[in-house]
């Protein structure tokens, strides 16, 4: 069977200050013909289907237009689950109806954890969920991590799990190893969030979302198909695509990779005002693109974003390159002076930054307590 594996199309997305609303419904129309064009037996989204839990009115709309074209009009089964950005709730409303012209999105972790079946291939749909949601919801006291919530997960899924048939395991998640970009919320602090690998290695293909670049990890099994749309600078050079799997009964696949064109590229481009400005440099350009641009002048300019959006309509960010240099010395500098300080400085600047309180001395000496103690753990010569 075939099926098309995207994710994180972030409906009603603002990128600095500008709702990507338009350039969303021109990708997606993109999307649609891509279906037309391929038949697939399905379309998997793995999460992040709106960029926040309470969608604007544009958002909402958009993607109620496009999953009825798909599953409808084009009569594509659809599986999707909830992402870090989507309101588990707002997106299981009518689910259980939905199923009925087989539209299968799964919005909350339940207990129940029957496979979608198309083709032959059961798809287990796994939505976005906090450690402290699947320990509630599956009654398992030991789950702290989203590590430890994605095993006890999937030792629920693998009970009643057919060895003699294909399984894709569709979900949302940080796998250990991936490469993230400024547009992807942290899904929790220090290393907590991490999903191993090794989870998922009772399933044949494992469709995330999270992560934007199909680059993100690199795994015989694991994909991120990546957003259809750059978010955020640091995906500048990113490839966007989606990825067709054609799998065989007894698992094994195939893989194509469809790249999507956009309306307008998000790029960024450095250099000389004059030369920025030079009509022999800028129309061999696409002037229309979101780009961020950094000056190479170090002198005083006279309102040079408004110069710049004459010629690139599209300006959402401008920098100098001086500032750069010198707030990277200034950031050098902080660093090598923190080296200096101990422990508990360090501890009391990181105390004051977040409360208000007072930092006492019976605290100072609970705090060195902790520090001394992890030291011997550390070292216990």
């Amino acid at each position: 069977m075939k099926f098309i594996h995207t994710a994180d199309w972030h409906l009603g997305k603002l990128v600095h200050g500008i709702y990507m609303t338009e350039e969303q419904r021109y990708i997606l129309e993109e999307f649609i013909n891509l279906v037309k064009e391929e038949a697939p037996d399905a379309v998997i989204i793995a999460g992040d289907l709106y960029d926040r839990s309470v969608p604007p009115t544009e958002a909402v709309e958009l993607l109620d237009e496009v999953l009825f074209r798909i599953n409808v009009e084009l009569n594509t089964p659809i599986v999707a689950v909830s992402g870090n950005h989507d309101s588990a709730e707002r997106l299981s409303f009518g689910s259980s109806w939905y199923k009925h012209s087989q539209f299968y999105l799964k919005g909350k972790i339940t207990k129940d954890f029957t496979p979608v079946k198309i083709k032959g291939v059961n798809f287990h749909c796994v939505p976005y969920a906090e450690p402290g949601t699947v320990r509630q919801v599956l009654e398992e006291e030991g789950v702290s991590s989203h590590h430890g919530a994605m095993e006890a997960i999937v030792k629920r899924i693998e009970e009643n799990m057919n060895p003699n048939e294909p399984h894709v395991f569709v979900g949302h998640a940080f796998v250990l190893g991936g490469k993230t970009s400024d547009s992807e919320r942290t899904l929790s602090v220090g290393g907590s969030g991490c999903v191993g690998a090794e989870v998922f290695e009772p399933f044949h293909y494992t469709a995330l979302g999270h992560l934007h670049s199909p680059d993100a990890i690199k795994h015989d099994k694991i994909r991120y198909s990546g957003s259809l749309l750059k978010y955020s600078f640091s995906e500048a050079k990113q490839r966007k695509s989606v990825t067709i799997v054609e799998m065989e009964d007894d698992g094994s696949f195939q893989l194509r990779e469809k790249v999507l064109q956009p309306k307008r590229d998000m790029r960024e481009v450095e250099g000389f005002m004059e030369e920025l400005l030079d009509p022999l440099f800028y129309q061999t350009q696409s002037v229309h693109d979101y780009l961020k641009i950094t000056l190479h002048d170090q002198g005083t300019l006279i309102d040079p974003i408004n110069q710049l959006r004459q010629v690139y309509p599209n300006v959402l960010h401008l920098e100098r390159k001086l500032d750069l240099v010198d707030a990277k010395k200034k950031h050098t500098f902080q660093v090598l002076e923190d080296k200096k300080k101990s422990e508990i400085d360090l501890f009391m600047e990181f105390y004051q930054d977040m409360t208000t309180s007072e930092f006492t001395e019976d605290k100072k000496e609970m705090v060195e307590t902790v520090i001394e103690k992890a030291r011997k753990e550390v070292d216990p010569a």
